[in-house]
């Protein structure tokens, strides 16, 4: 059975979605985007601040079902330009040093609210 989650340490869905959802098993995360739980919007910032931002907020929906970055199988990053790819992996590689997941990377352009990089997961509690 579907169920919702929500944490106030991450930026509220504003919209017809979710934070992220759970079957029990496992965790399908909304895309996150640069923006801080405050609603602060960093897409002035280089690509490995708001790498680490979206991560940030990945890392506190997880943590609001008792999940950890380790719990995560599958990511996708969507960029603004793919010429960011290097600048958003040597961010990303921050938090997953070990056993890092299946991921996916590409140049989606027009990304919501004009932000450099948005990303999405699949964690498992298993």
């Amino acid at each position: 059975m579907k169920r919702i989650i929500s944490t106030q340490d991450a930026p509220e869905a504003v919209g017809a979605y979710s934070q992220a959802t759970t079957n029990g098993d496992m965790v399908f995360t909304a895309g996150q985007i640069p923006m801080t739980p405050d609603g602060d919007l960093l897409d002035d910032e280089e690509i490995a601040v708001q790498t680490r931002q979206s991560l940030e907020n990945v890392k506190a929906i997880l943590e609001e079902e008792g999940l950890t970055m380790q719990d995560v199988l599958k990511v996708t990053v969507f960029l603004d330009d793919i010429e960011d790819f290097d600048e958003m992996n040597d961010a990303y590689k921050e938090y997953f040093q070990d056993n890092p997941p299946a991921r996916s990377a590409v140049e989606a352009g027009n990304l919501p609210k004009g932000v450099g990089v948005e990303i999405e997961v699949i964690a498992s509690s298993e």
